[in-house]
């Protein structure tokens, strides 16, 4: 249905996107995970018309979107990372505006309004002002002016930045029914694994403009088939143990946090006995030592060797 060929992206001397090649079937939820600079905002800027790449093509249904970006424009959603409303306006006036752009209007517009602040859960709320709404409401407001036309393709762009668990909680709830009930395709950006985790089909991890691993949740998982994730608890750490673990031959990556350590090690080695004399050599009293179960949080610290929120 969607597809980016080639796709590349240079500002001056910044390559922010370099030859990524994706594909989005319809009905999908596909995920698009990277930390902040990765090009993930770049290379939906290029698929959504809106920026000219410098090399490649984005093609919705075989046909070139750059050539003829009307199609695609017609279809789509966006929903964008910074807020797009007009914050002096009421939640049903800022509907009605880009109800009109989409060209809609009478009882049409009207009906179509009443059903988007249903789903959006703001009926309530339809006469408020924008700029009273909490963090939460802003952010459903968004979703629901992408909803407006009825799109084919939903690109929602990191949507729960900044938000409450219980409306973050609502807006992917609201993510998953649209694509149940309409079969709404959906390209999702977002810095949160579990997040990935729920909604996803599939998944890109994309990383310095680069697209660096694809597949399903399971798939993407299978990277680290041959490791596995041995996680130490401590109420203290010193480097005398950071340093013995990172020079231990059997240790292939340690990653520090204030009050866990996470050490990958290949599956068949056997590291408590090697754990505690460390320990004991350290200084370090151990609260627990358990094995995890690889997560795609883990794949990515694999093949980028930074953690998602850095």
């Amino acid at each position: 249905m969607l597809e980016l060929v080639d796709l590349s992206k240079k500002f001056k001397q910044n390559n922010a996107v370099k030859n990524v090649n994706m594909f989005i079937e319809k009905g999908e939820i596909v995920g698009l995970l990277g930390p902040n600079g990765a090009g993930k905002s770049t290379a939906i800027s290029m698929l959504s018309s809106l920026v000219i790449p410098t090399k490649g093509d984005v093609r919705f249904n075989n046909k070139s979107v750059i050539k003829h970006p009307e199609p695609l424009r017609r279809v789509i959603g966006m929903v964008p990372q910074e807020i797009a409303l007009y914050e002096d306006l009421t939640a049903e006036e800022n509907l009605k505006f880009f109800g009109r752009i989409y060209k809609l209007k009478g009882n049409a517009l009207k009906k179509k309004i009443d059903e988007v602040l249903d789903q959006i859960g703001l009926t309530d709320r339809r006469k408020d002002i924008v700029k009273t709404f909490s963090g939460g409401m802003k952010r459903r407001l968004n979703i629901g002016v992408a909803m407006l036309h009825d799109p084919e393709i939903m690109i929602m762009d990191e949507p729960t930045v900044g938000i409450d668990p219980q409306s973050r909680n609502y807006i992917l709830e609201t993510v998953k029914r649209l694509n149940h009930e309409k079969q709404m395709t959906v390209l999702y950006t977002s810095h949160y694994m579990e997040e990935v985790e729920f909604l996803c089909d599939r998944i890109y991890i994309m990383d310095q403009g680069n697209l660096i691993a694809s597949g399903t949740k399971d798939e993407i998982k299978r990277i680290l088939s041959a490791e596995k994730a041995i996680l130490i608890k401590s109420n203290r750490w010193n480097d005398t143990f950071i340093t013995s673990l990172k020079q231990d031959p059997t240790v292939n990556r340690v990653i520090v946090e204030e009050k866990e350590i996470t050490i990958m090690v290949p599956k068949e080695i056997n590291m408590f006995s090697s754990l505690i004399r460390i320990a004991e050599d350290a200084g370090i009293e151990l609260n627990s030592v358990d094995i995890k179960t690889p997560t795609l949080e883990d794949v990515f610290l694999h093949l980028t060797g930074r953690a998602l929120r850095d």
